[in-house]
């Protein structure tokens, strides 16, 4: 019972609280990551004939030592006190940011509703990594929602699914592999093996909640079991062909469930990059923005619920199951 409280106190603090604006964890972690990053890779800047073994071995140690020794102290000095309790919701909280992606999102969708697409293109580019500068309404609410269901998983969903499975331990290894995906995982000169390692992590790492954020998402079909399997059909032969497997597999249930379909062209570095379509129905509008916002919001309350229920009988009939 004790951590479905903690996963409640998370949630209602982050509902409360929102991202924390100064100290926050993660920015100290993203410092040491650039200094690491700058001492073991330097061979980024070196002829394409020189071997991947080095840079990726390179890329292995500092992915190590980034991400473990913190889970494995926090395993080793953690008691069953309610310090320990209050610290464990506070670390969660840290790293969950549901209302951060809402507020994100609600930046963008407000100026599209008063036809304002260049405050929209700019709050968009604080969201996606893709050229903002031209793009349609429909195109900057494609994006929108495109990062909204993904982040959705990666941002809330995968935190209270490791905790779950792991405790913070867990939720710490994958918030700090997330971040290092998205600081490292390029494939461009400078981290196309260096960073190998981090992509791959968080590949795996994503791999199980990704598959419990697509079952979240299709559980909200209003009780059509057909649709929900078309969903969770569309995840799984949609998502084998989008650039990220755990991203697709989200973003395509997810948007079958709300009817529409993501996916096309977008500028990428300067490079015109297109992706594989997901979902189905019709093509993606501002007002499914919202729409998205609720559908990760109400995959997050089912979590809860269901590992509080799960709690609960284990908690009263236990024993006797």
């Amino acid at each position: 019972m004790t951590s479905s409280m903690i996963m409640v106190m998370a949630y209602l603090l982050d509902r409360w609280l929102g991202e924390v604006k100064r100290f926050h964890p993660l920015v100290g972690f993203g410092w040491l990551t650039t200094k690491i990053e700058h001492f073991f890779n330097f061979h980024h800047a070196t002829p394409k004939t020189t071997t991947l073994i080095l840079p990726r071995l390179l890329g292995v140690l500092s992915w190590l030592i980034l991400c473990l020794p913190l889970p494995i102290l926090y395993y080793y000095f953690h008691q069953n006190q309610l310090l320990f309790w209050c610290l464990d919701a506070l670390v969660l909280y840290f790293a969950i940011g549901l209302k951060s992606l809402t507020l994100h999102a609600l930046q963008i969708l407000n100026p599209l509703n008063k036809k304002d697409l260049v405050t929209a293109r700019h709050f968009c580019g604080y969201l996606v990594s893709r050229k903002t500068t031209d793009l349609s309404e429909q195109e900057i609410s494609r994006a929108t929602v495109e990062s909204v269901l993904e982040n959705g998983h990666d941002a809330a969903i995968a935190s209270f699914f490791w905790f779950i499975i792991g405790g913070i331990p867990l939720v710490i290894l994958h918030r700090l592999a997330n971040t290092l995906d998205a600081m490292w995982g390029y494939k461009n000169q400078r981290f196309i093996h260096f960073g190998w390692c981090a992509a791959r992590m968080d590949d795996l790492l994503g791999w199980p909640s990704a598959k419990v954020t697509a079952l979240l998402y299709a559980c909200q079909t209003n009780y059509s079991c057909s649709k929900m399997i078309n969903a969770l059909k569309n995840g799984y032969q949609q998502g084998r062909h989008y650039k990220s497997l755990n991203g697709g597999w989200v973003m395509a249930t997810g948007a079958s469930v709300l009817n529409f379909t993501l996916g096309g062209t977008a500028i990428y570095h300067g490079k015109a990059v297109t992706s594989t379509p997901l979902g189905c129905g019709n093509s993606v509008v501002k007002n499914d923005i919202f729409r998205s916002i609720n559908l990760v919001n109400k995959a997050v309350v089912i979590l809860i619920f269901t590992a509080f229920c799960s709690q609960l009988l284990h908690y009263f009939y236990g024993g006797n199951l």
